[in-house]
């Protein structure tokens, strides 16, 4: 095999930076709105179906895109042997919790103005009848009548949904989704990182990765077999598997494995051939296609289990090796915009749903009689509002995408920077 192609630019702390996992991280989340939203035009798009039903793929890749950058960044060989953190376990959970929990709260504080709003607006019957921090749905994955899943929390549940939020513990449920339901993404990403600073370094170490790998992937689908074997598909196994930090942990744990395999064949200076490259890309596509066959053609629950929990890690795997091949090429501007689109892609993560919500009500107010809201006939205004337009969809998704930039680059990045700079020591 010929030597491998740098692939990636060097920081100023000598690591390499992968610009390709820049537009991978922004894309990953790009697919993410798309999964949310687009489902709201089904009726102008049948094939929409086709697009959005593996929305869990870019998710799962996200996680193993984490493992592999933590892996890269915040590990260091040992001159005994072995690896190490860089910093003390208190600085990296420090300044990675920073860096989340501004994008939670801040996701949050967006969804409670979108809960309070949207039932005083009633544009909608659903804004009427189901717009509520109190209603939830059971998560379940067979054909029970939807109705029969809608819940409404007690003061109790309510209570302890609040609490779990503010804690980043509410991926932890297995029943139902709470308030901003893609922010158990975030959750499971703060689980994760309490796990690094222990599992992170011997894992980075083994001296057989590819064998390492192989063993999570069956240890990821064990829990769905289980599942399958000896369940109804119901409550509280489907939200188990959907989100347990616990259970999706694999994903996490394999792409700090796939940098120590990364890692270990640059130093041999190996590459990869043509005939690799086009067996990976014809696994990644062979995978996504029959997934979605099988999602969309309604082969079953089982079916949707595996390929959610284990089945399609190998293509998540190899688009993750591949996009880190790719050399760092394009200008410095390019390389900003890179970096800067990626830096959002978790607010994008967080925010795409009450950002929609907020999109699409607007929307809604000027598709009717935007003119008697001017003079302040607002009951009337809101009782003429229209319907969305698929025309306008992809204004939302410029939109979204211009607001997490900016919500990162002057919130998140500021709020991260103050919580560091008073939860850990000065250096001298």
């Amino acid at each position: 095999m010929q030597e491998r192609k740098k692939s990636a630019v060097t920081t100023s702390t000598g690591k390499e930076r992968f610009i390709p996992l820049e537009w991978l991280r922004f894309w990953l989340g790009f697919y993410i709105v798309i999964f949310h939203t687009l489902h709201h035009y089904g009726d102008v798009l049948p094939w929409a179906p086709y697009i959005t039903n593996i929305g869990f793929f870019s998710t799962s890749t996200f996680f193993l895109l984490s493992g592999f950058l933590l892996a890269h960044v915040y590990l260091e060989a040992r001159s005994g042997g072995g690896f190490e953190m860089r910093e003390s376990s208190r600085s990296f959970l420090t300044k990675r919790i920073s860096n989340l929990y501004p994008i939670h709260i801040g996701a949050i504080l967006l969804t409670v103005m979108v809960l309070v709003v949207l039932p005083l607006l009633a544009l909608t019957p659903e804004d009427v009848d189901n717009t509520s921090f109190r209603f939830v749905i059971y998560d379940t994955n067979n054909d029970t009548p939807a109705e029969s899943l809608f819940h409404w929390l007690d003061n109790r549940e309510l209570l302890l949904a609040a609490v779990m939020n503010l804690t980043m513990t509410h991926a932890w449920n297995p029943y139902y989704l709470t308030f901003n339901a893609p922010s158990w993404s975030i959750s499971a990403l703060f689980f994760f990182y309490l796990t690094f600073p222990l599992l992170g370094p011997w894992l980075r170490g083994l001296r057989r990765p590819l064998p390492a790998l192989s063993l999570l992937n069956l240890i990821y689908l064990v829990p769905p077999v289980v599942v399958i074997l000896t369940t109804s598909y119901g409550v509280p196994e489907t939200g188990i598997l959907h989100r347990n930090p616990l259970i999706r942990l694999p994903e996490f744990l394999a792409g700090i494995v796939l940098c120590a395999l990364y890692h270990r064949r640059r130093e041999a200076g190996l590459g990869l051939s043509s005939a690799m490259v086009g067996a990976l890309m014809v696994l990644i596509v062979v995978e996504i296609v029959v997934a979605s066959w099988l999602l969309t053609g309604g082969k079953g629950s089982a079916a949707y289990y595996l390929l959610h929990n284990g089945l399609m890690l190998p293509a998540q795997l190899a688009l993750l090796f591949l996009c880190v091949q790719l050399p760092s090429t394009g200008s410095a501007r390019w390389q900003r915009i890179a970096s800067r689109l990626g830096g959002a892609s978790l607010p994008m993560f967080a925010l795409h749903v009450p950002l929609y919500l907020i999109f699409s009500r607007v929307e809604m107010v000027l598709a009717g009689e935007p003119s008697l809201c001017a003079v302040g006939e607002w009951r009337a205004c809101f009782d003429a509002a229209g319907e969305t337009s698929l025309a306008w969809y992809p204004l939302y998704l410029l939109l979204t995408v211009l607001f997490c930039v900016v919500f990162q680059e002057q919130f998140v990045v500021r709020v991260r920077q103050w919580l560091v700079a008073h939860l850990l020591p000065k250096q001298a």
